[in-house]
């Protein structure tokens, strides 16, 4: 089955990335490339000129998750807004917890730690680091007794002016997929920072059967959502491409080439899943810099 929503990431250049994280996790590998137009005839735009030929994306699969890398220059930069979560299972992996410290200390390593890796009430071993790239990974060794979950899951920690909202986008969010529904449910108990009581700690829940992880964050935070971290919707035909679009653009300055942003700020793709093959036509890759909403009869 063909992955709905994939986690895009935004780097300054994206060989060196792709291949750190394909090295460090289990089963991974690259996959598709996708190139820059030569030239400017071919639809390269004048603040691309300097990426004429360069990679564009790279499709890679870490541990059964796909992701796509976004050679976007410098303009966005990670955050912890949306992290990754890594589950190790003592119940599927008997060395759980000594992989656990081997991935960590990996992604550490030149990285920035955000929790520390120690004992925490809800995991013996736990800790959330931003990697040496600016992605946020929060790595845990799972209680055994649980409910199984994957390896990685997307997880959205909303934070600023969007505190307190992680159960009312969750909820959106189950709406409007197939194959959605809400899973753990976590709250707080007190006030915790600027959590209120009764926000979301944490929760879990499917969209097109796949896992995401929501929180309301209970310290301030010094980003909330944007563009280097978005999730791309593989649509099947233009009329699931004007239901998400219609669904979740909600900041008209944020349109462009297929990106939008919902209620909350978090940046979506709303793109046909055969895009490569409608960038491969003449003129393909010009004429989607000219749209907002992708209309596929316009490529």
């Amino acid at each position: 089955m063909q992955q709905k929503i994939t986690p895009n990431l935004w780097f300054d250049g994206i060989k060196e990335p792709v291949d750190f994280y394909v090295s460090i996790f289990p089963d991974a590998k690259t996959h598709s490339t996708f190139y820059y137009p030569k030239t400017k005839e071919e639809g390269l735009a004048d603040f691309q000129l300097d990426m004429a030929g360069k990679e564009l994306t790279i499709d890679f699969e870490l541990s059964g998750l796909r992701f796509t890398a976004i050679n976007g220059g410098p303009i966005f930069k990670p955050n912890q807004s949306i992290s990754f979560m890594v589950n190790f299972d003592p119940s599927r992996d008997d060395k759980a917890r000594e992989h656990l410290d081997e991935l960590w200390e990996k992604l550490s390593d030149g990285g920035k730690v955000l929790m520390p890796l120690d004992e925490y009430p809800y995991s013996k071993r736990y800790g959330w680091v931003q990697d040496r790239y600016g992605i946020s990974w929060q790595l845990i060794l799972t209680n055994p007794d649980g409910e199984p979950r994957p390896f990685i899951i997307p997880a959205l920690m909303f934070s600023g002016d969007v505190t307190n909202h992680a159960e009312e986008a969750m909820n959106f969010y189950v709406s409007i997929f197939k194959d959605a529904e809400v899973g753990t449910v976590a709250r707080y108990d007190r006030q915790a920072g600027p959590a209120k009581p009764e926000a979301l700690m944490f929760a879990d829940f499917t969209l097109e059967g796949q896992w995401f992880a929501a929180m309301d964050s209970g310290v301030e935070q010094p980003a909330t959502f944007n563009e280097a971290v978005s999730l791309s919707v593989a649509c099947k035909d233009q009329a699931e491409i004007d239901y998400f679009w219609e669904k979740l653009s909600t900041v008209k300055e944020a349109e462009q080439c297929g990106w939008c942003k919902d209620a909350w700020g978090v940046s979506w793709q709303i793109v046909p899943a055969n895009i490569e093959e409608l960038l491969k036509r003449p003129d393909g890759y010009v004429n989607m810099m000219q749209m907002k909403k992708l209309v596929i009869n316009d490529f």
